[in-house]
């Protein structure tokens, strides 16, 4: 069991208060320059303070983040919460949402495979959708 006196990695926290799923995504993330430290990439190896603010890319989505306390275990969502503060700024937390994004196509659960009719049907919508892109 940890201690207090025991030194916290940044791949280890990140991992522990759920914001990557695997630690490895959390190594991978600080390895690749995705999280931050005052604007100066960090190993995952660094050892993480309370009150560090971090910088963090997760795909399309910025995260910032401000350590509150230091988590050694993963625990629960409503837990993990308590060990950071998310000091994203409203604009960039909703402005990922606003992009575009193509209606799925499904088809029914056991209607087979599409026949040449239907096939011609949804090429010509999927068209559609793209052409107005285009415009």
């Amino acid at each position: 069991m940890a201690t207090e006196s025991e030194k916290l990695r940044i791949d280890k926290y990140l991992w522990a208060i759920r914001i990557f799923k695997t630690r490895s995504l959390a190594t991978e993330a600080c390895k690749a320059g995705r999280v931050k430290l005052n604007g100066q990439n960090i190993k995952p190896s660094y050892v993480v303070k309370i009150g560090d603010l971090y910088q963090i890319q997760k795909g399309i989505e910025r995260k910032v983040i401000f350590v509150t306390g230091l988590l050694y275990r993963r625990a629960d969502a409503p837990t993990a919460a308590q060990f950071y503060e998310d000091r994203t700024p409203v604009e960039e937390t909703h402005a990922y949402k606003s992009t575009f994004h193509a209606p799925i196509l499904k088809r029914d659960r056991g209607a087979g495979r599409p026949t040449k009719r239907d096939r011609r049907e949804i090429d010509d919508l999927k068209s559609d959708l793209y052409e107005d892109d285009e415009a």
